[in-house]
């Protein structure tokens, strides 16, 4: 199985999969609307309006396992997008851990090592996959997205 085998749905239910972006970097983010993190979507959209023409995409899959999301994706989706004009696709709300995770973060985090074990820890952890599907970056919820911008120029640099 690859990353590209996966199906998601985005906050108003389209379901796609993401062999729609074979051959770009993709950063992979589980967000929060009411965390202190939260204000990392500006980073996050600097980064996407800055790289997006050669290649990135960030998918935003809000989660409310940490208790920190509003109620539906579709709110989540448009509070992000007024406070913060994140233009990047926003996904449907997904649990990352447990026997019910999604499975993208059943893929993602079976495939990069996370601090003290593999499950997420925290809203906005984020994961960085290269233009063949791997996993190859994997950057904590108080790792500013700035701070891997030398890495997700490699990866498009690839």
């Amino acid at each position: 199985m690859s990353v590209y085998d996966i199906q998601v749905a985005l906050e108003d239910g389209t379901e796609y999969s993401l062999d729609r972006y074979k051959g770009k970097a993709m950063l992979i983010v589980n967000t929060a609307s009411k965390c202190g993190f939260t204000p990392q979507f500006e980073e996050l959209e600097g980064l996407y309006k800055k790289y997006q023409d050669e290649g990135l995409v960030i998918l935003g899959f809000p989660s409310n396992q940490f208790k920190q999301e509003v109620a539906t994706a579709e709110e989540a989706a448009s509070q992000c997008r007024l406070t913060y004009g994140v233009t990047f696709p926003m996904h449907e709300i997904v649990k990352v851990n447990g026997k019910d995770a999604h499975p993208i973060f059943d893929y993602l985090t079976s495939h990069s090592k996370g601090f003290l074990g593999n499950s997420v820890k925290w809203n906005f952890t984020k994961f960085l996959v290269n233009r063949n599907g791997e996993v190859i970056g994997r950057y904590g919820s108080a790792d500013k997205p700035s701070s891997f911008e030398e890495d997700i120029k490699k990866v498009l640099a690839e």
